[in-house]
């Protein structure tokens, strides 16, 4: 069977309707950050490029396109929270998404109940099943190939409190598809929902 490809040099473009790169690496977690200025103003973005990167210590990560709000409250404060979004909470999120000036609150823009956190200063999304109180480890300019930087921020913190909603765990084992969780697909709106019926299982090699 003869496989017809598209391939391209991403310097010359991709010759399609819409870029295909974040419809291949999908669906990607969603980094739901809180953040808070130093002049106090509460802070909340979504970010697709994001995930865990470390178990001991607990490291997140998320790269932004440009220096936003949350990327210069980060800096600005050493502190941040992600929280986890669900499908119960998407059209919030996305509202949460709003390109706003910097004074505007986004809790307050998109309807967004806050909870405090304990160690931090920004605060939770209340009604997320869960979400990490981080400390900043890293503040990371990108470069290409060639060593230029590039307008483009990678953010690295260490959780330093986790909230879990104690519905979403069973004899110890945090139950994943349980609380809805949404990533982020391809396009310029496609997500997807975690559910139970696309869970399978299967064991480490040698474990």
């Amino acid at each position: 069977m003869n496989t017809e490809w598209h391939f391209y040099e991403p310097r010359d473009g991709h010759r399609l309707a819409h870029d295909p790169l974040n419809a291949i690496v999908a669906p990607r977690p969603i980094g739901w950050i809180s953040s808070v200025s130093p002049s106090g103003v509460r802070n909340l973005a979504p970010y697709s490029f994001f995930n865990l990167i470390s178990y001991r210590p607990p490291l997140i990560a998320f790269s932004s396109v440009g220096m936003k709000d949350s990327v210069a409250n980060i800096r600005a404060t050493g502190e941040f929270v992600w929280n986890l979004a669900t499908r119960a909470l998407a059209e919030p999120m996305n509202a949460s998404a709003a390109i706003v000036p910097p004074d505007v609150d986004e809790f307050t823009l998109a309807g967004i109940e806050a909870a405090p956190s304990r160690l931090v200063a920004p605060p939770r999304v209340a009604a997320s099943p869960a979400a990490f109180e981080c400390k900043l480890t890293q503040l990371i300019q990108l470069q290409d190939k060639e060593g230029a930087l590039i307008d483009q921020y990678l953010v690295i913190g260490e959780a330093v409190g986790i909230h879990i909603d104690a519905a979403m765990i069973d004899d110890g084992v945090y139950q994943t598809a349980r609380a809805r969780p949404i990533t982020r697909g391809g396009g310029p709106a496609d997500y997807f929902e975690i559910t139970e019926e696309a869970l399978f299982k299967m064991g480490r090699p040698g474990a």
